[in-house]
């Protein structure tokens, strides 16, 4: 692939007190692979650290669960006792070494829990019962996700300790030397359960209008901030549609961006779908770009999009027709390590490593 106007992405991008120094990123995901209790292998090491090799500005270590029952496999990440955070610290400490910035997402998956990994035995569309090692999922209301384990609707109790975990992540994740977090809000997972009519069920305060459905997760993503230092951002990743009759609409997702502007946040990370498994996204180049630009426009924060940005003349091209402040890369980086590098280098001897200047 030739290299083309690199444009605003190789720009560097400042946030509180951090320069990311380009505005092309890795996505989180999931990449299945931890040890039995929830720490980083060599496996992140190599994911991560190639793609940071590659010429990402920020990578963003996958959906790590806040707590044991947050999880959506056995072999998860976690960040909620001092094992993982030793094990973090050490995938954070190789990230920066190779030249990019490292953040952690932080999850809870709801209804989307206790399933099989990817690829084996059905996946993530089969459960994994408590008697073969699994978990009754929490969620806001007892309606399961596709053939998943009906979940537990949550107590006062639970919302309380559901907090309490994601504030502890957090201080974990700086404790880890993580430069941000990214509170995970969309594709499903819990906050978006609770977001959403379709998955919210709830007759109390936190279900029926939208102020109630945002409730909790508003309160999630304030006590995260908190508990995160002021001089590091902290990310929101939030659905701008259900793609779902009587889901969450554009109109919604701009009242909830607001709010989290509001409360400090530094960067919407802007997605869609995957609330229920019989309703996925459409397959659209750049498919959450005007969302993106629309939040923008309606916060005045800044935002990424994130899913079906891998057309590289686009990207190249991205500053001089989007507002947005950066792109998030998902399946073009576990394709080619190296994607952010072929897009954002003028002079490919200045930034490619030198011990593979004999390629160029």
């Amino acid at each position: 692939m030739d290299r083309m106007d690199r444009g605003r992405l190789a720009e560097p991008l400042t946030l509180r007190g951090l320069e990311i120094s380009n505005r092309l990123w890795m996505s989180p995901m999931c990449q299945y692979s931890a040890g039995a209790v929830g720490v980083p292998t060599n496996w992140h090491m190599v994911h991560c650290g190639s793609r940071a090799v590659g010429g990402a500005g920020l990578i963003m270590v996958e959906s790590t669960a806040v707590g044991p029952r947050h999880r959506t496999t056995a072999r998860d990440l976690g960040l909620w006792d001092a094992a993982q955070v030793d094990a973090h610290k050490v995938l954070a400490t190789q990230i920066k070494s190779l030249g990019s910035l490292a953040g952690v997402q932080l999850n809870s998956a709801g209804r989307k829990s206790s399933h099989m990994v990817p690829g084996v035995q059905g996946g993530q569309n089969s459960a994994v019962s408590v008697e073969d090692g699994g978990w009754v999922p929490l969620a806001p209301s007892a309606r399961p996700f596709g053939n998943l384990t009906v979940p537990t609707e949550m107590t006062a109790a639970d919302l309380d300790d559901t907090v309490d975990a994601f504030s502890a992540a957090a201080r974990n994740a700086h404790d880890a030397g993580y430069d941000l977090v990214e509170v995970h809000a969309a594709h499903g997972y819990l906050l978006h359960q609770f977001l959403s009519p379709v998955s919210n069920g709830r007759d109390d305060e936190h279900g029926g209008s939208l102020e109630n459905r945002m409730r909790f997760p508003l309160r999630v993503c304030q006590a995260v901030r908190n508990a995160f230092p002021q001089n590091k951002p902290v990310f929101v990743r939030l659905t701008a549609t259900d793609w779902i009759e009587g889901g969450i609409t554009l109109d919604e997702a701009t009242v909830f961006a607001q709010r989290l502007a509001g409360l400090g946040i530094d960067l919407l990370d802007v997605t869609s779908g995957a609330l229920a498994p019989d309703a996925p996204p459409p397959n659209k180049p750049c498919l959450n770009l005007k969302f993106a630009e629309v939040l923008k426009e309606a916060t005045g924060i800044a935002v990424a999009p994130v899913g079906q940005l891998s057309d590289p003349e686009l990207l190249a091209n991205i500053s001089g027709f989007s507002t947005v402040d950066a792109v998030i890369v998902g399946r073009a980086l576990l394709r080619d390590p190296y994607f952010a590098l072929r897009l954002t280098t003028a002079q490919a001897k200045d930034h490619w490593p030198r011990q593979y200047h004999r390629a160029l």
